[in-house]
């Protein structure tokens, strides 16, 4: 399995939450605003964190089923729920599409870590 450091994964997450969220401004709203972009992928980032935290992902950073799909629950759950909260849309077809970037993005870079470091028998 990968071995890297876990605030290199961490920071691999949150790169990528912060792309999901750029993206979906492109492709939303009338273009990109780094001013908004804090308020748009706040919720994703602070849910982020709590998956980290309540998985112990530091543990097994790279891991992709054992670390990777239980941050991604808890990342598109606490993410919808923290927009709920402060105003944010949550129509179904806007959790569709974040649900399944986000598992892309957050088990598949650890999809392909595992790919690229697994060692021959």
């Amino acid at each position: 399995m990968a071995r890297f450091p876990w605030p290199v994964a961490l920071l691999a997450d949150a790169v990528l939450v912060v792309a999901f969220a750029a993206i979906g401004m492109l492709q939303h709203h009338d273009g990109f605003d780094s001013g908004r972009l804090p308020a748009v992928a706040g919720p994703f980032l602070l849910a982020l964190a709590v998956g980290w935290v309540v998985t112990l992902a530091w543990r097994a950073p790279t891991r992709p089923v054992r670390t990777g799909l239980p941050v991604w629950a808890v990342t598109v759950a606490g993410g919808m729920i923290l927009r709920a909260l402060t105003g944010g849309g949550t129509a179904p077809a806007f959790i569709i599409v974040a649900a399944v970037t986000l598992l892309a993005f957050l088990v598949g870079w650890r999809l392909v870590a595992a790919l690229v470091t697994r060692r021959p028998a």
